[in-house]
């Protein structure tokens, strides 16, 4: 196992700056996820360390080793595209081994992980087949297969599923995260589903911007986010973030700390799971229900804010009526207006 670091990598274009003093580090073995909205620079960060793209400051370790301006062949790294990028004219096993015939492996040794791979992805009875012939969570495992047969010690994967229906996803999430774990690769892996990071992941690197937003565990972003950024990009629903200083003049000010009525400068923080209907709560009109099977989402109105509220699908309050909201001050987050970031 290996592990990669990166020491304030910085790209740019001209005066565009894609990445900006990136810094973290992939433990080996670990399972890393660079999580972000589109156009972050998960992408750039990722072809950066395969060495697709050069970088314009900074340096990139693989294990004890400076691979800055090492080749991508030079690196021992693997790469799953989100194209899959097979090539159409040859066969499943030919595309497998496509890597292992370059580098001139013997036939006994190409043969021997084939099979190997093929009987662990379930690709044996396909091997003949061309790619056009596969559905798409074939043609994903195919080009797992053809990363897995390097045995390089890292691979990097740029949005694999992206392309794939919400049920597939959900199943190959299961599916290369226990490969990762019998295999102990250190696994990059680039997404904008926090869904996906929150349930692959070891360690998220969340970016905005070309710069890091917060690095950790998934329950540390979910649980301690550090700025109003990562508290709505992590989460489903996002949390719901509104101006304290004037929701606690109307509707709040009888049950919420009263000393935040002077504090204008602050943003108040609640997520949907955390807020439950009781009787002594605030007051909200409900304008709004997402029926989603195992739960609901309510939408309600206080003093102004749109609240979400989750809720049990045994709930059944109708559109329109007043529901009294309660929740606990050691769920609410407080969050600076100025800086959007979070304070003690």
């Amino acid at each position: 196992m290996t592990s990669i670091r990166l020491n304030n990598v910085s790209k740019s274009w001209g005066s565009v700056e894609a990445l900006k003093g990136i810094s973290f580090e992939v433990a080996p073995g670990n399972f890393t996820v660079l999580l972000g909205p589109s156009g972050c620079g998960k992408s750039t960060l990722i072809r950066i360390v395969a060495g697709l793209e050069t970088v314009s400051g900074g340096e990139i370790f693989i294990g004890d080793r400076n691979v800055t301006a090492c080749a991508p062949a030079e690196r021992n790294i693997s790469m799953v595209f989100q194209s899959y990028a097979l090539f159409p004219h040859l066969n499943v096993a030919e595309n497998i081994l496509f890597g292992l015939k370059v580098r001139k492996a013997t036939p006994a040794k190409q043969k021997e992980g084939l099979d190997r791979v093929a009987t662990m992805l379930g690709l044996t009875p396909y091997l003949a087949r061309k790619p056009s012939k596969l559905s798409g969570g074939q043609q994903q495992r195919v080009a797992m297969a053809r990363a897995i047969i390097s045995e390089a010690p890292i691979c990097l994967m740029d949005e694999p599923m992206s392309n794939l229906d919400a049920q597939l996803r959900n199943e190959m999430r299961m599916e290369i995260q226990g490969l990762q774990k019998e295999l102990g690769i250190t696994m990059l892996y680039v997404t904008h589903d926090q869904i996906e990071a929150m349930t692959m992941a070891d360690q998220i690197v969340l970016l905005n911007g070309g710069r890091t937003e917060q690095i950790g565990h998934p329950t540390e972003l979910y649980g301690a986010p550090c700025s109003q950024f990562a508290a709505r990009f992590i989460g489903t629903p996002p949390m719901n973030v509104f101006p304290a200083g004037d929701l606690t003049r109307g509707a709040l000010s009888r049950s919420f700390r009263p000393d935040l009525v002077a504090r204008p400068d602050l943003l108040m923080g609640v997520r949907p799971e955390d807020i439950y209907l009781g009787e002594d709560g605030v007051e909200a009109k409900l304008v709004n229900v997402e029926y989603l099977g195992a739960d609901k989402i309510l939408h309600c109105e206080l003093d102004g804010s749109r609240i979400l509220v989750r809720t049990s699908r045994e709930t059944s309050p109708s559109i329109g009526s007043t529901l009294r909201l309660v929740w606990k001050n050691e769920d609410v987050h407080l969050f600076s207006k100025e800086t959007q970031q979070k304070i003690n």
